[in-house]
């Protein structure tokens, strides 16, 4: 019989033996997944030819596993029997208290083998083991309350009351704080706070978009580093990455918006930066990593899935309940309507990108989860939605009319930073939500913008400059 291949959470040993081994494996499976089964009596091509399972020797190797593995687990160990009465040990184990040692010593699992953890490797298991009662973006930053960027906070909870997850008017920043709980017990900011509505030091962007020439690092077209408060960081970053990738418009009736709509769908980009901001390990110091390359664009978030979950599960729907790095960020960005409720986001991306036919796929590395969306390559194109009726259209060009103020402030921010929202408008030029509102839509049926959005109530719906209008 044969029990298939080893993994990074399935281990072969011929003998109890091999017992060293096989402890070391299970430390190592632990400190990666979170749960793994390791066999005695089996070849590593997964061919039972069996060893010695009475009683004795089952005790004798949870004896090894409890005098051997800390912290201590419990394990199911049984005997198991093929045809022929060929015995062989299944010892299956789970545990959430990573890190684990296997007698003094510390392993993580790379492939089918068991690797020593370095220095760096272990003190980020200690401390995220320390989190654990009290999640780090829970913890005090040291930060006072003046440190927040108010228009920031600002805004958070206007999303949150178009989004219909908050409630009441913002009257300041220190309020808002308390009411979103991220003002620690000492009076000053939440590590979640920080990261939610405080700029980062220049020192240490909290996220780097680049743009490749090719499909690897030699040849950088362009490199920003960003140091703004998270949501700024997801709006800034899907824009970097739409345009930079192809795009086709799509007309509808006369009057209509003019659609813009990327070879890689909107939606499953601004999940993916989310996620990636939303999950990073933030003990690590380095940043999220946002590349467009010539055939494919690459998210870079530092940390893995937490132990015993992995991208796979969120995929074929079977991760459930395990516990968030960042609970306080993911809630607050649920608040603002931005992400749903953990474990969804991976299925989402997968539904966009099948619907759009576009390949994607999520991995681990040793200290990264990177997801992948490949460009189909679809060539920029103006696409009539009368042509299914016989009737073709064609864009045509005219001079522009004379702009008055507002539109004329609409256009500079659609040019200086590559978009415009109302809510920059109605800042700028110093207008009510309704003039804001008419000065956008006459400049797109002119157009000069075009509308970028998945509906009227999209919180990242915004202006791009058309493209005859771009710098």
């Amino acid at each position: 019989m044969n029990l298939g291949n080893e993994s990074e959470t399935v281990e072969f040993k011929k003998s109890t033996g091999e017992h060293k081994e096989a402890l070391q494996a299970i430390c190592a499976i632990l400190n990666k997944h979170g749960c793994g089964e390791v066999y005695f009596g089996v070849k590593d091509n997964g061919d039972v030819i069996g060893q010695e399972a009475s009683d004795a020797t089952v005790r004798q190797v949870a004896s090894w596993i409890s005098g051997k593995i800390e912290p201590a687990i419990f394990p199911t160990i049984e005997r198991c029997e093929v045809a022929g009465g060929i015995a062989y040990i299944r010892v299956e184990f789970s545990g959430l208290d990573a890190p684990y040692s296997a007698d003094g010593r510390y392993f993580t699992r790379v492939g089918t083998s068991n690797k020593v953890m370095t220095a760096s490797e272990l003190q980020a298991a200690m401390i995220n083991r320390a989190y654990r009662g009290m999640p780090w973006d829970a913890m005090s930053s040291g930060r006072p309350i003046s440190d927040v960027d108010e228009k920031a906070v600002r805004d958070f909870i206007e999303l949150g009351k178009e989004a219909g997850r908050i409630n009441g008017e913002f009257k300041d920043a220190s309020d808002a704080l308390s009411r979103l709980d991220m003002i620690a017990s000492d009076g000053a900011l939440t590590n979640a706070a920080v990261v939610m509505f405080c700029y980062a030091p220049i020192a240490y962007p909290r996220i780097k978009l680049g743009l490749l020439a090719g499909n690897s690092k030699l040849d950088i077209l362009d490199l920003r580093q960003e140091c703004l408060p998270l949501i700024q960081l997801l709006k800034h970053a899907e824009f970097f990455v739409v345009s930079n990738i192809r795009r086709r418009f799509v007309f509808g009736e006369p009057g209509m918006r003019r659609l813009e709509i990327p070879e890689i769908p909107r939606e499953a980009i601004r999940e993916a930066i989310a996620n990636a901001l939303c999950h990073r390990d933030y003990t690590t110091g380095t940043s999220v990593e946002v590349n467009v390359y010539m055939d494919f664009v690459e998210i870079v978030s530092p940390g893995l899935f937490p132990s015993g979950d992995s991208p796979e599960k969120h995929l074929n729907g079977t991760s459930r309940g395990f516990k968030q790095r960042n609970p306080n960020i993911a809630q607050a960005l649920f608040r603002s309507g931005l992400i749903e409720q953990y474990g969804t986001g991976i299925p989402r991306i997968k539904e966009d990108c099948e619907e759009a036919g576009v390949k994607f796929d999520y991995r681990q590395t040793e200290y990264d989860t990177i997801v992948r969306f490949e460009r189909p390559g679809a060539r920029v194109a103006a696409v009539d939605d009368t042509t299914k009726n016989g009737n073709l259209a064609a864009e045509t060009a005219s001079m522009p009319e004379a702009l008055n103020d507002a539109e004329q402030i609409a256009m500079g921010i659609a040019h200086d930073v590559g978009s415009v929202t109302r809510r920059e408008l109605m800042e700028k030029a110093g207008v009510g939500r309704t003039k804001a509102t008419k000065t956008l839509r006459e400049l797109t049926e002119k157009g000069l913008l075009v509308w970028v959005g998945r509906n009227e109530k999209d919180p990242f719906q915004h202006y791009q400059p058309a493209k005859n209008e771009r710098l």
